[in-house]
């Protein structure tokens, strides 16, 4: 691991003890409704008995959601803390998991051809260069495998709710791929409601070129797009519902990887 990792895992471990949202595991799933969130808009198949990677997915969420779907679950995370999350929701649950502490962007612990499904929630974001990640992905997924990926809006990248000026929010960080972002400490409420305040990992902007044609080199093709948005059409300006209607964060990808077929 580099410097960058070794910052963000201290950054995440802390988060974690401090009671980041991301790190409570889901412990009242049902078939249902674990499908439900972790596949709201149909794209998965069923994925009982499916060789599943969650990819720096740690925090008993992704991982808990295909246990109880019935797949064959590996975890791979920066964070010992986070994994620790993963292994309550397995205990809880009573399903099998193999848990991995390591960077997203070194997967030689795994087998060529290993995995049907790689399911990235957000974290290719706290890499400056996501092709390493891509790379490895493209050499562990099978042929028809799906990869899931979730990564931040690139023009909105750095902006938040508190940026409203009173008629707009301002674009002030410049559109440069692999440039680390100006982010405020992060802000959230414990388990007690507590407000915690404190700095969070490294993040880093990935253009829209550089994520779609690189993971096409690589012989994935998208299968899925799909944006966060609010349904709020009267949010009150400087909220983060009001934020979600004109910029929304976070985006949701599917690519089926398909070598030699371009």
């Amino acid at each position: 691991m580099d410097d960058i990792s070794n910052f963000n895992q201290s950054k995440w471990d802390e988060l974690v003890r401090k009671g980041v949202l991301y790190a409570r595991p889901l412990l009242n799933l049902t078939p249902d409704t674990a499908r439900e969130w972790l596949d709201p808009h149909g794209m998965l198949d069923d994925v009982s008995g499916k060789m599943v990677l969650c990819l720096a997915s740690g925090g008993g969420k992704q991982s808990a959601a295909f246990g109880v779907l019935g797949a064959q679950v590996h975890v791979l995370d920066l964070s010992a803390e986070m994994l620790a999350r993963d292994r309550q929701a397995a205990d809880h649950y009573g399903y099998p998991v193999d848990l991995q502490h390591g960077d997203m962007r070194d997967l030689s612990r795994f087998a060529d051809r290993s995995f049907d499904i790689v399911f990235q929630a957000y974290s290719i974001n706290f890499v400056p260069d996501p092709r390493p990640v891509f790379r490895e992905v493209a050499r562990v997924i099978r042929p028809g495998g799906l990869y899931h990926l979730q990564f931040h809006n690139p023009f909105f990248m750095g902006m938040g709710e508190t940026d409203w000026t009173g008629s707009a929010y301002p674009l002030t960080q410049p559109y440069i791929n692999g440039a680390e972002i100006d982010v405020s400490d992060w802000e959230f409420e414990d388990k007690q409601g507590r407000l915690v305040k404190m700095p969070g990992p490294r993040e880093f902007r990935h253009t829209f070129s550089a994520v779609f044609n690189q993971l096409i080199e690589m012989g994935f093709l998208l299968a899925g797009f799909q944006e966060e948005v609010s349904q709020d059409a009267t949010a009150a300006p400087g909220t983060w519902e009001h934020f979600l209607s004109l910029a929304p964060p976070w985006l949701f990808t599917w690519f089926s990887y398909r070598p030699g077929i371009l």
